[in-house]
């Protein structure tokens, strides 16, 4: 940590040349249309600034508004920063009067920042309010959700988002105590989990699966990411590239098959007089599945789960 102000937090950007270089900005390439689907605090923004040619042009979107503060430091022109999910791409692009674009990065799940720095409810590391929402501008903290929602929805999200099998325990607890006392703070919740937890998995605290089930919900991350996708591959020009990197299985999960489902076609019967030219074509082509190297694991731990994966969108009409 440097002596800058204890508010600052670092944040290693995760696969940051892997990311970037699949997006190939080479050649004419340099002065197209880029996307960051999530700014962060740029580290991938800047690198892939630093390839554009003059005309080349990148935008950029965050949920988070410390971000966006982070994003509003860069005086390029050829940058813009919406405060918005990538989920809202496609209405943003049209407002911004760009049809398609050469390259898109999306950089999935929270930044070290969003973790690090207790305030934000991200982590129950160290004691602080249980928010957890990527904007503190829009909907409701993880703490009014918890208040407010009935048994059954708080056992589904815990089971289906945090892929927990003490969901019911955990649910049936959280709404007993809820009866005698508010659940405000991220300590408060933890405990009231590792009470609720039968057994622990080595090395990992009882409450990780709860508090990312509970993150995920409040800030629609799988809803957004299914939608962004769809916005991504649309906006995307012949040869353009996608590259995606995901944190956990429930991400990486829906980034695989959304790729899957544009590679593979379904064939018709072979029986049927149907021309070559007519046949089904793939939409996309896989180029990479990439993992962080020993080296950046050993270096930034948070990046042992990332997989980075990329796709190319085909020409209609490919051979």
């Amino acid at each position: 940590m440097t002596n800058q102000a204890a508010t600052e937090f670092i944040h290693k950007t995760v696969l940051l040349n892997e990311a970037v270089d699949a997006l190939a900005i080479t050649g004419e390439r340099t002065n197209g249309v880029y996307i960051d689907g999530t700014f962060g605090r740029g580290g991938h923004s800047r690198l892939i600034l630093q390839q554009l040619g003059p005309n080349g042009r990148l935008i950029a979107f965050d949920k988070d508004t410390q971000a966006i503060a982070s994003a509003s430091e860069i005086k390029d022109p050829r940058f813009h920063i919406v405060h918005d999910s990538f989920a809202t791409m496609s209405e943003a692009l049209q407002e911004l009067g760009v049809k398609h674009v050469d390259g898109i990065l999306m950089d999935l799940g929270i930044s070290s920042p969003q973790v690090d720095d207790a305030t934000r409810g991200f982590s129950f590391r160290a004691d602080g309010p249980l928010d957890m929402r990527m904007d503190t501008t829009r909907g409701i903290s993880a703490a009014e959700w918890l208040a407010s929602e009935d048994e059954e929805k708080i056992r589904e999200v815990i089971k289906n988002y945090g892929e927990e099998r003490f969901a019911f325990q955990i649910a049936k607890a959280i709404v007993a105590r809820r009866q005698t006392d508010t659940i405000t703070g991220t300590r408060q919740l933890a405990e009231l989990v590792a009470h609720a937890v039968k057994t622990r998995e080595k090395g990992k605290d009882p409450a990780t699966r709860t508090f990312q089930a509970i993150r995920i919900f409040v800030n629609k991350e799988l809803e957004d990411l299914e939608v962004g996708l769809d916005a991504a591959f649309s906006a995307l020009a012949p040869f353009g590239r996608m590259s995606v990197i995901s944190f956990h299985s429930l991400e990486d999960r829906i980034v695989k098959q959304f790729f899957a489902s544009k590679v593979k076609v379904e064939q018709p019967d072979r029986r049927l007089p149907i021309r070559y030219l007519d046949l089904p074509q793939p939409q996309m082509r896989l180029l990479n599945r990439i993992k962080p190297s020993d080296t950046e694991v050993s270096e930034n731990p948070r990046s042992r789960s990332a997989i980075l994966r990329v796709a190319e969108r085909l020409p209609e009409g490919n051979a």
